[in-house]
């Protein structure tokens, strides 16, 4: 694979996609063609979010909690849920009840204060979430297989490194939006 994709549309045809081409000012943030691309998959992200959720037969807040759970690498209690999820304790308790209704979570006593309560994925909801999952994961894998290795590899760390960003980025959100201002 030498790296360089033709592009289609109007006045494109035929002519290389270059990673770094701008649209919009030069050199004004995200308007390079990586920026662009990661910014589809983000939105794109949202959207798979919602077809999980049709594939299980559950509500998309009820996915997005799953995610969470299986993505923390400590375990969360039910308020620290509510906060990743944006939504009240009062609702998030709500959530959590009928999370473990359906099978999908256990509370557990939390791994270090025994005081707070965990909450685990099933072994059945993680398998149910692989396999709803695993027709993305197939195609993605694919994708990845058609890399050369140095390729994957610098891939990889772009990856991580655009995670590092934009973990920064919501660890420094304010907690509180700002006053809104009138119109005018």
């Amino acid at each position: 694979m030498n790296g360089v994709t033709s592009t289609t549309g109007p006045g494109n045809a035929g002519r290389p996609a270059d990673a770094g081409s701008t649209r919009g000012p030069a050199g004004a943030p995200g308007t390079s063609e990586a920026a662009r691309a990661l910014r589809d998959v983000l939105r794109v992200a949202r959207d798979t979010r919602g077809a999980l959720a049709r594939r299980l037969g559950i509500g998309i807040t009820d996915a997005a909690a799953l995610d969470q759970l299986v993505a923390s690498p400590e375990a969360l209690g039910p308020v620290e849920l509510g906060n990743r999820l944006g939504i009240r304790s009062a609702s998030a308790t709500t959530l959590v009840d009928r999370l473990v209704r359906a099978g999908h979570v256990e509370r557990t006593p939390h791994p270090h204060d025994r005081r707070r309560l965990g909450l685990r994925v099933t072994d059945h909801a993680h398998e149910e979430v692989l396999a709803a999952l695993r027709p993305m994961l197939v195609g993605i894998d694919r994708a990845v297989d058609r890399l050369t290795p140095e390729q994957a590899a610098a891939t990889a760390g772009f990856l991580r490194e655009i995670a590092e960003v934009m973990r920064d980025y919501v660890a420094t959100a304010p907690d509180d939006p700002p006053a809104s201002r009138p119109a005018g």
